[in-house]
């Protein structure tokens, strides 16, 4: 149907471009296919054999990133969402919900804490 990959959303090219998979991850080299027969070095299979649990863990880790990454523009607007309907709606709250609040808001007072000096200090200048 001659479509362009990059706007057809089930194609690689498509979430790469925006930015939906982690395409950028190091760890993906580690399985490329090789079609070629390999000799084993008995060391080098062992290495990689431990290596395998600290690449899932990383590969696990960056995922959880990206994730967390992707969600964080949600949070902050659905945050000021609430707040804002919190402030348009605040005469739907008891009396006494409100009134504990803004005499909680009242009572915190900014001291401003000045360090003094001690006298051996003092003498040492």
């Amino acid at each position: 149907m001659k479509r362009n990959p990059r706007k057809v959303k089930w194609t690689k090219a498509y979430r790469q471009l925006h930015v939906k998979d982690m395409t950028q991850d190091a760890t993906f080299e580690f399985e490329r296919k090789r079609n070629r027969p390999e000799r084993y070095d008995r060391n080098l299979t062992e290495q990689t054999l431990k290596a395998i649990p600290l690449i899932i863990k990383t590969r696990h880790d960056r995922l959880e990133k990206h994730i967390s990454n992707r969600h964080k523009p949600g949070k902050r607007k659905e945050i000021q969402k609430d707040s804002k309907e919190v402030a348009q709606d605040i005469g739907m709250l008891p009396k006494k919900l409100i009134s504990n609040e803004l005499a909680a808001e009242k009572t915190k007072i900014k001291v401003k804490v000045v360090q003094q000096q001690t006298e051996d200090y003092a003498m040492e200048e």
